[in-house]
């Protein structure tokens, strides 16, 4: 009995190796077919916004829908020169709202994810469950009390009332105190206070520069986010010149109800839009791969 059951066990040992790499080749063109069905999904109204922006008028609503016009040259000057170039003017107002919105937001959210991280005070176990309640509000929700405080204020209509509401992202907070409680050694930091230094210094020398690269992920998805929103700066805003990108083309949207040439600008005007969000992807992606390479040495 003893000797067939040692000769039993190296066959069975030596067969759940090979049995572990068939299904491996089996769900491998799976999850294939499924990355291949999900970019496709992201990518098609991509491809078809920069194909749409090429075409005159007349091609857009003649053409199919993935040929090439001839228009884009037209359509571009067009853009840059309707309303005596307030499409720029937009442009630079998703960049201040975008840019200085996630700054502040990315340094407001490290400040807030350290300290719940690595400081115990009465109430931060109920503050933290109040910010998670905040992730799961709607953005929606939360728009017209919004208003109505900058009103009373008398932000509102002005840049401030984009800008305000968009340093606080209860879901930056929480990357934040993740990151930190990570990332960030408490022996340092009892080392820091040990050669005196103070909390101040302490936070800018040793646990942002540990942050960083959790800091870039929070600062991208902040200025995405902003760059992309429509419904804060629609109810705050009225004056046309303090217009983001996605309310402009909104209002030409609404405008080219009664002129069809307008369509190809709020086209063009999309593609074109996408640009600095391209960009930014472009020049941040190698700290995520730093994080990742960082992750694989740990493991």
């Amino acid at each position: 009995m003893s000797t067939s059951t040692a000769t039993r066990r190296p066959t069975a040992s030596r067969t759940e190796p090979g049995t572990a790499a068939r299904r491996r080749k089996t769900f491998a063109p799976a999850a294939t077919i499924v990355l291949l069905v999900g970019a496709l999904y992201c990518l098609v109204p991509v491809a078809w916004v920069v194909v749409a922006a090429s075409k005159s008028p007349r091609e857009l609503f003649t053409s199919f829908s993935f040929l090439p016009g001839t228009g884009l040259a037209d359509n571009l000057v067009n853009l840059a020169t309707y309303g005596g170039g307030v499409f720029w003017q937009w442009g630079v107002n998703s960049i201040v709202y975008a840019g200085v919105g996630a700054v502040a937001s990315t340094v407001v959210s490290a400040m807030a994810g350290y300290a719940l991280a690595k400081f115990r005070f009465r109430g931060s176990n109920t503050l933290f469950a109040a910010i998670l309640a905040g992730v799961l509000v709607p953005g929606i929700v939360l728009a017209i009390p919004q208003y109505l405080l900058l009103a009373q204020l008398g932000l509102a209509g002005t840049m401030w009332s984009v800008l305000l509401p968009s340093i606080i992202n209860p879901f930056g907070i929480f990357l934040c105190r993740v990151f930190a409680q990570a990332a960030v050694p408490t022996d340092t930091l009892e080392a820091a206070r040990l050669d005196g230094a103070n909390e101040a210094r302490i936070f800018t020398t040793i646990v942002l520069p540990m942050m960083a690269q959790g800091l870039v992920t929070v600062f991208l998805l902040q200025f995405v986010g902003i760059w992309n929103n429509f419904l804060l700066p629609f109810i705050m805003l009225s004056d046309q010149r303090l217009y983001p990108i996605t309310l402009g083309l909104y209002s030409f949207l609404s405008k080219g109800a009664g002129d069809s040439d307008l369509y190809p600008l709020v086209i063009a005007g999309s593609a074109v839009s996408v640009i600095p969000l391209i960009l930014m992807v472009l020049l941040l992606q190698r700290f995520w791969r730093a994080d990742l390479l960082a992750g694989g040495l740990k493991g």
